[in-house]
């Protein structure tokens, strides 16, 4: 879901300034969709079902397919890849093993907080992530790349908690719909804020 809307805020960013890049340099990651796929199959088998663990199952299956499958056509797996499909082995198979519906609500802020503390590590050892990461496809001074690590590191931690909030304080459905749906939406908002901001440090593309 990160990695998605990560990709999202630069390639729409350059998209709305030099259309014709997109063709040429930019390189859509089509790995980040299979993470909203297993989410998505998630949410369905539980639709249907009314059974976490075996949504959860349908998941961690799911999970390892997508990994076996971006290891097998691109012959490598993020190290934010291999983050998601361990989490999702680890607290995913403790749902399964123990019928404990909180193992796998706590994963979503698992990964949002060791996200943030690895974006935020980066910067305060001096070597942007995201810079690192995104630096071929846009160009943006040094303090625009710190505001905009800063701006995730804050809002993937208060992401973290806000998925334990709605865990315990409201029902397993309603956690389930906030899993696709309001974590969704707010990470889509947050993108469209983040790819206002990026759209002001890119020139636009001459007629």
């Amino acid at each position: 879901m990160v990695e998605i809307a990560f990709t999202f805020t630069v390639a729409y960013a350059i998209l709305t300034t030099h259309p014709t890049l997109f063709k040429e340099d930019l390189d859509i990651d089509m790995k980040a969709f299979f993470e909203l796929l297993v989410v998505i199959l998630f949410f369905i088998t539980y639709v249907f079902t009314k059974n976490i663990v075996l949504a959860t199952a349908v998941a961690l299956v799911a999970g390892v397919i997508q990994a076996a499958f971006i290891w097998i056509k691109y012959k490598k797996l993020q190290t934010m890849q291999w983050v998601s499909l361990l989490l999702i082995v680890i607290f995913g198979g403790a749902t399964i093993v123990f019928k404990d519906a909180h193992f796998i609500m706590w994963k979503p802020s698992i990964l949002f907080w060791l996200l943030a503390a690895a974006l935020l590590a980066s910067q305060l050892l001096g070597k942007n992530a995201l810079q690192a990461t995104m630096g071929k496809e846009i160009t943006l001074p040094d303090a625009v790349w710190r505001k905009l690590t800063f701006a995730w590191v804050l809002f993937l931690a208060m992401m973290g908690v806000l998925n334990l909030w709605v865990a315990y304080r409201f029902t397993e459905a309603q956690w389930v719909n906030y899993k696709l749906f309001g974590s969704t939406g707010l990470l889509i908002a947050f993108v469209l804020v983040q790819t206002a901001y990026l759209s002001r440090f890119i020139p636009k593309e001459p007629n």
